[in-house]
């Protein structure tokens, strides 16, 4: 099977030469994807949780969409500007609500600013 690129108009999409996501053979890759507020097209208000939050609900919308779900995601990376969350209380409490099933693996770098005022990004590999 040939990797398709996936997009669903329900999420927003981080720009024009990224794909939310790209379908090969049984898994979705979703790229990174921000807290961005899908009605507005810009991030959400309320800072670091606030974006953590819409950022997993915008991938479960993807997911969703490409014919997956949460319970099937079997790795997660998350990345966060470097300090915002140094012990991990806000991602764990935030992941445990999305990750009630099975909790995938996961990995955390924390990373310089991003552009825009973006405080949090997550990916993700799921199966089908």
């Amino acid at each position: 099977m040939e990797p398709e690129v996936f997009y669903t108009p329900n999420a927003p999409r981080p720009n024009a030469f990224v794909p939310q996501a790209v379908i090969a053979g049984n898994f979705v890759f979703v790229s990174g994807t921000a807290g961005t507020d899908i009605t507005t097209g810009k991030l959400v208000e309320g800072g670091y949780e606030a974006q953590v939050v819409q950022s997993f609900k915008n991938v479960k919308t993807i997911l969703e969409d490409a014919g997956s779900s949460m319970d099937k995601v079997v790795k997660v990376t998350v990345f966060m500007v470097s300090g915002s969350d140094p012990d991990f209380s806000v991602i764990n409490k935030i992941y445990s609500t999305f990750f009630q099933n099975m909790t995938p693996a996961r990995s955390a770098p924390q990373v310089m600013p991003f552009p825009g005022g973006i405080l949090f990004s997550m990916e993700c590999i799921a199966v089908i």
